[in-house]
């Protein structure tokens, strides 16, 4: 089994949606979050924007597979 990090994406060229996707999130959060270093922010910021990343696209493949979809 092939041992595949974090930090690199499975598909290089979703890599400049998904960081507007980031940003989008991080908006609907209220988490101050720039392009470049976000050293500044908290653990708990950061997890916060990753987790409902994973959330939302959860739910949008859910409703992909039911045959559903509102966006």
């Amino acid at each position: 089994m092939a041992n595949n990090s974090s930090g690199r994406m499975e598909v290089p060229e979703a890599k400049e949606a998904m960081d507007r996707f980031k940003m989008e999130v991080a908006d609907e959060l209220g988490v101050p979050l720039k392009a470049g270093y976000n050293g500044d922010l908290t653990s708990a910021q950061n997890g916060s924007v990753g987790g409902e990343m994973v959330r939302q696209m959860i739910k949008r493949q859910e409703e992909s597979m039911s045959g559903k979809s509102e966006k």
